[in-house]
């Protein structure tokens, strides 16, 4: 019942606002003096391209995403690499944004992995590459979207992304801390996209 009257709500209420926007249209024709009414009228605007400031994917390198934030300038855009990683299932789990750094620091690049809220944070993140070592970065902080674990790679790390095949990301979840959730995180395309990503400018 409470549907019904809701969607009658609404019916009666767009013919409302039709029979308003119809009396208006035809006060303005009488009042325009052979100016038409349709030049009062929003044509609406194009939202098929970003505006300034929104993110976008500009294009995909095989299993990257090239991320970017419009600016005025095309040419000068901030841009990111972005793979979502998903479990055996099919399950969205965690995401990973990779970027460039500026020159002069003992990391060259940087990376940002957001995983879900229910992680162990004491157990921190690994990656390992082609079945490397792997290595261990602390979570830096928690909000409403999930837990962050912000990387720096070293050059040699960076080497070791462009050469890999997959690299694994492990996760711990905080109600079985005895269990790991491995995660693929796919290298197709990796280098290709690292060319086409930019320094933080701030």
């Amino acid at each position: 019942m409470t549907t019904r009257l809701s969607t009658l709500a609404t019916i009666a209420y767009f013919a409302l606002v039709s029979a308003a926007f119809a009396q208006e249209t035809a006060t303005q024709t009488e009042t325009a003096d052979a100016e038409p009414a349709a030049d009062q009228l929003s044509l609406g605007e194009d939202t098929s391209s970003p505006e300034v400031g929104q993110t976008y994917v500009r294009e995909t390198e095989q299993d990257w995403e090239i991320q970017c934030v419009r600016t005025e300038d095309s040419q000068n855009e901030a841009c990111q690499m972005y793979q979502l990683l998903q479990d055996q299932e099919g399950n969205s789990v965690a995401e990973v944004m990779l970027f460039r750094l500026p020159p002069g620091g003992q990391a060259v690049a940087g990376a940002t992995v957001i995983v879900p809220l229910e992680t162990a944070l004491q157990a921190q993140l690994r990656i390992a590459v082609d079945g490397a070592q792997s290595k261990r970065y602390p979570y830096s902080l928690c909000n409403q979207i999930g837990c962050f674990a912000r990387i720096g790679l070293t050059a040699s790390d960076l080497n070791g992304f462009k050469r890999g095949a997959k690299a694994v990301v492990t996760i711990v979840p905080f109600i079985a801390a005895d269990q790991k959730i491995n995660l693929e995180m796919s290298l197709n395309g990796f280098t290709a996209s690292f060319e086409k990503t930019t320094a933080p400018t701030n």
